[in-house]
């Protein structure tokens, strides 16, 4: 593995906030943006933004000058332990500097009307204000205002991913557009102001250039019918995540890339600086280095059933001639030449965490070609197995394999996809192989009688007495926070029960054919995956019945007992 270089100039983050402004039109709510001015070395330069900038060193001292909060509140509010106010007040200074809309109160406590003053004047005050030849402190005492922090919603937390020249630490509020106010840009920093629908500025035909954070918040605005829903579900937060996307190598070219991608965790793992030059993509037979100790290799079988493609994964000392292959994959011709041309040295042995036909039979095709030994176990029934593979040695749960200095793999018997099925355990890394047992995006097919739900279930909860840091899939990238990925697994099962018993209560005392059942419990589930949803809801339908909840009659039609 080509290990990443250390920053020699790492960006320190740069403290800002920024303010999301609502209005209500019969289109539905209407954000205001600004199309930011071409500057060179801006990383924004040209992109339409919310209005927003740094924190000034000034704002901590027109703390006497604000209501709706104090100090002490917003820096609760914002997990700080002093300051957080600066923020709303950089907000609220940022917002009038760039659009002109100012959130403030008069003398008598009403929010301020600025459309009777002279438009010049206001623009005059403004320019001022962006060239810190006068403060938010004589902004207030020329208009005679107090500033409405209080007015302001907390909305989300940013920090510029790692690897940009320039690093911002962003709180974004969000607020309705004051009344008696008219929005202009400021013709410096800015060269436009927009009122437009997140749909339409997320529409590509609009031709707006969008900032990754500027994305994901329209998306979400999107969701709400009014902006006083938007605005009541921010108060409604009673936490407020950090966000920091990372950058990646994508089809589009080096981009960011958010939370929940599924790529994320792994580029996280290979890419500590941020360089962005890990893959989104899992392209087969390209050789992928996870650790000196583990390289992936995947197949070119993608499909519904095996999302980007089956891995293979190589395990070994770094540096050794020893070298041992888990899951060889689907006897695919160009698969087994990519696995032995990306060998980082002898193959001795070779490990199938299961029989299922993406996974093991490429084996003998490799024993062939390698002299390796198999190993792993032989499924109870031979319905979708691969029956030609009969591994050298039979691995039992707990067996351990040392595979040269440094690294062991110990065998984890978890049935339930597969009788037969096995995980294998990088105890250096506390790294799981997981195979079919847990996969990325999706959930596996249990499909009896070899599959069994009960018996799933109880394999995924002998994982939380593990000590783990890693998931690598059989399908997908590296998966971290592993039991947080378990008892989702978990959880997801025992809901989608749930609908199985609740779909058979309703039939009151008589009983449901499969099909009536598969359309009311995958009611959520394109109609193109049912074929595979009624394998899944079988095992569902077995395991009631074993424990002792529900029958079926000679008609294979299902009851309650």
């Amino acid at each position: 593995m080509t290990a990443t270089p250390p920053s020699t100039a790492a960006a320190v983050p740069r403290q800002a906030a920024s303010l999301i402004v609502l209005r209500d039109s019969p289109r539905g709510p209407e954000v205001l943006m600004l199309r930011r001015a071409e500057k060179p070395g801006d990383q924004n330069s040209g992109a339409a933004v919310f209005p927003g900038g740094l924190l000034d060193t000034g704002d901590a001292a027109i703390y006497g000058l604000c209501d709706g909060l104090d100090d002490a509140q917003a820096s609760a509010r914002l997990g700080l332990p002093a300051n957080g106010l600066n923020y709303w007040i950089a907000a609220v200074r940022e917002c009038f500097e760039e659009a002109g809309l100012l959130f403030a109160t008069d003398a008598q406590g009403r929010p301020v009307a600025l459309d009777h003053r002279a438009a010049d004047e206001l623009l005059t005050m403004r320019h001022a204000l962006h060239a810190n030849e006068i403060g938010m402190a004589e902004v207030c005492a020329r208009l005679g205002v107090r500033i409405d922090v209080g007015a302001l919603a907390y909305y989300s937390h940013w920090l510029t991913p790692k690897g940009m020249p320039k690093i911002f630490d962003t709180r974004f509020f969000i607020t309705r557009a004051p009344l008696n106010q008219t929005p202009l840009h400021d013709a410096k920093e800015t060269v436009e102001l927009l009122w437009i629908t997140p749909a339409e500025a997320l529409d590509p035909a609009r031709g707006l250039k969008l900032v990754n954070v500027t994305s994901v918040t329209l998306k979400a605005l999107s969701a709400f019918t009014t902006a006083q829903a938007a605005i009541d579900a921010a108060r409604a937060q009673t936490e407020v995540p950090l966000i920091r996307p990372r950058l990646a190598t994508t089809p589009k070219g080096k981009r960011p890339i958010m939370p929940g991608d599924w790529a994320f965790a792994e580029v996280g793992r290979l890419d500590p600086e941020g360089r962005g030059h890990v893959s989104t993509e899992l392209a087969p037979g390209v050789p992928v280095w996870l650790s000196p100790r583990i390289l992936r290799v995947t197949a070119p079988n993608g499909s519904m059933m095996t999302g980007p493609g089956t891995n293979s994964y190589f395990v070994g000392a770094p540096g050794g001639d020893d070298w041992t292959l888990i899951d060889p994959g689907p006897d695919d011709a160009a698969h087994v030449q990519a696995l032995i041309a990306a060998a980082p040295g002898k193959v001795s042995r070779i490990l199938v965490t299961h029989t299922h036909k993406d996974h093991s039979p490429a084996a003998a095709a490799l024993q062939a070609a390698t002299g390796a030994r198999t190993f792993g176990r032989v499924a109870d029934h031979p319905e979708w197995q691969d029956t030609a593979f009969q591994p050298d040695q039979v691995l039992a749960d707990g067996d351990r394999l040392v595979l040269g200095e440094g690294v062991a793999l110990r065998a984890l018997h978890t049935p339930g996809h597969a009788s037969n099925h096995l995980c294998y355990l990088l105890e250096e890394e506390k790294l799981l192989f997981t195979g079919d047992h847990i996969m990325q995006g999706s959930t596996v097919v249990i499909n009896p009688p070899d599959g069994d739900m009960a018996v799933y279930l109880a394999s995924l909860r002998r994982l939380l007495d593990e000590d783990l840091d890693w998931l690598a899939p059989g399908h997908g990238f590296l998966i971290d926070q592993p039991h947080a990925a378990v008892r989702k697994l978990i959880a997801h099962r025992l809901a989608r029960e749930a609908r199985v018993l609740a779909a058979l209560q309703a039939q009151g005392p008589g009983a449901a054919p499969e099909a009536v059942l598969l359309a009311q419990v995958y009611a959520d589930t394109p109609a193109h995956l049912h074929g595979v949803a009624l394998r899944s809801l079988r095992a569902h339908l077995h395991k009631l019945r074993a424990d002792g909840i529900a029958l079926m009659d000679a008609a294979q039609a299902w009851r309650l007992k």
